[in-house]
């Protein structure tokens, strides 16, 4: 998911010290926000520290109550944070509101699951062990930092910040510079809620608030972003052994199978690929189409995209490109691809006029153009023909990402799906996966690891705490050096009987 720019939001008067967040429609300013020294980030640590033992003593079912409590202010402000979300980014208001329902559905989830899945439980002690009792439970790691990206600056770092919260940690989270409102809105709400310590703080500023944060003593951190910019990240981590849960790029494939719906395959390729002006990590950039229904499929694709408009108004389809220098990166992908060979059976090189970007389909393009293997993040479609369904695995598996991917096929959605190298996958529809929220988000290679959502990623906010109680004696116990050789014959002799055959 690409973050980093050579073009920032604009410094406010005060220069170094406050900046201007930009609605990328009309260029207008948003807001001002302050740009948070390194000082400012090691001190909202540690009061985030100071703040531990009292969300970790609240309990499950504290914790519960008061995400509980933000969640319906939240659902009280939505078209409130909904406006401020399309201002800064330039998404239409139904693809923020859309954002928004899954930001509630998941902090619902996350609070009301935390006690189930991460509270002690009984382990079976086994045979050696016959005696003691044991139990398991997953402890707060303390302070989670989270960096977060622009695109959805609402729901992508919920995946991160809900789930740490209700797991017992506190959170300093630090907004892309494209974003800070968003963010800032998220704080200011919960500090309502919350008021008795700072549970939940923001720091704004530009990559050097993020660089600071890592090294600020935090317990963990989540990034999503680019892959280079996550490696960065990784490197930073690595110096004071702080773990990290890396969401980065993905180019991710479809899978039109001969016996696909047709219809469907291509509502769900253009959805895919352009909502939110194609700038979703998740949203699909390539499609393998095979040979049986790939004119089909071209035409019904090219006839949908064909009626989409981007633009500022509340009627448009999608919004604009919200970070200047993506439009650049669009413009050399759909470049290099025409003058490679491919065509263009939707829109072209003119479609690209910044900041919006007309829908650009794109057919017979070469397997190592740019526009086939490098993450575009704008309303672009790939589509390549191959032989069947099999042949479409082995293309999308050929690639260093490994985020989600789609397969329409009416048979064999689910064998096609299970030999897909990535984290997520849905069959006969499109990013279903990122709307269950007991499913864990995120994916492998070059996408990154760790995970959000669900079960998995509660647990990514905790360690596993294990313990012990020794009951009763034992009649054999061959953890001591009173137990003799006859004592270890005849532990010998049990494991034999028991799992030797």
């Amino acid at each position: 998911m690409t973050q980093t720019a050579p073009t920032t939001p604009a410094r406010g008067e005060d220069e170094g010290r406050r900046f201007a967040s930009l609605d990328p429609r009309t260029g207008e300013v948003v807001g001002h926000h302050s740009v948070a020294s390194e000082d400012d980030v090691r001190e909202a640590v540690r009061m985030a520290r100071d703040a531990s033992e009292f969300w970790a003593e609240l309990g499950f079912d504290g914790r519960r109550a008061r995400l509980d409590a933000w969640r319906k202010l939240l659902v009280k402000r939505l078209e409130e944070l909904q406006t401020l979300i399309s201002a800064e980014t330039g998404k239409s208001a139904d693809d923020a509101r859309t954002e928004l329902a899954l930001v509630i559905d998941h902090l619902h989830w996350a609070a009301k699951h935390a006690g189930k899945v991460l509270g002690k439980r009984k382990i079976s002690s086994g045979m050696l062990m016959y005696n003691h009792a044991a139990s398991l439970e997953y402890r707060p790691l303390g302070v989670v930092g989270v960096i977060g990206p622009w695109n959805y600056p609402a729901f992508t770092p919920m995946g991160s910040i809900a789930y740490a919260l209700a797991a017992g940690n506190t959170v300093v989270f630090k907004p892309s510079e494209f974003t800070p409102g968003v963010g800032v809105f998220l704080a200011s709400t919960f500090g309502e809620v919350v008021p008795e310590f700072p549970v939940f703080q923001v720091v704004t500023g530009f990559g050097d608030v993020g660089a600071a944060l890592c090294k600020s003593g935090v317990d963990k951190l989540a990034f999503t972003g680019s892959t280079q910019t996550g490696k960065k990240v990784m490197a930073a981590c690595a110096e004071s052994l702080t773990p990290v849960l890396l969401e980065c790029g993905g180019k991710d494939p479809m899978i039109v199978a001969e016996d696909a719906d047709v219809m469907a395959a291509a509502d769900g390729a253009v959805w895919g690929g352009i909502f939110n002006a194609g700038q979703t990590c998740a949203g699909v950039e390539r499609v393998y189409v095979a040979e049986a229904v790939y004119e089909e499929f071209v035409r019904l694709v090219t006839e949908k995209a064909s009626k989409l408009r981007p633009g500022g108004q509340s009627n448009a389809d999608f919004g604009p490109i919200t970070m200047p220098a993506q439009v650049g990166i669009i413009q050399s992908h759909v470049a290099d691809a025409l003058e490679r060979g491919a065509r263009a059976v939707v829109g072209g090189l003119e479609s690209i006029r910044a900041p919006y970007v007309e829908p650009v389909v794109l057919v017979d393009v070469p397997a190592d153009a740019k526009a086939a293997v490098e993450e575009t993040f704008g309303p672009t479609l790939v589509i390549n023909r191959v032989a069947d369904a099999d042949e479409a695995v082995r293309q999308a598996n050929s690639l260093a990402y490994g985020l989600g991917a789609s397969v329409f096929s009416r048979n064999r959605g689910e064998e096609l799906a299970g030999k897909l190298r990535c984290g997520m996958v849905s069959v006969n529809s499109v990013l279903a996966y990122a709307s269950v929220p007991g499913l864990p988000f995120g994916g492998v290679g070059d996408s990154g690891f760790g995970r959000i959502h669900g079960e998995d990623g509660l647990r990514e906010f905790t360690y596993a705490h294990s313990v012990t109680r020794k009951r009763f004696g034992a009649v054999l116990d061959p953890m001591t050096y009173e137990r003799g050789s006859r004592t270890i014959r005849r532990v010998v002799r049990l494991v034999r009987v028991l799992y030797g055959r």
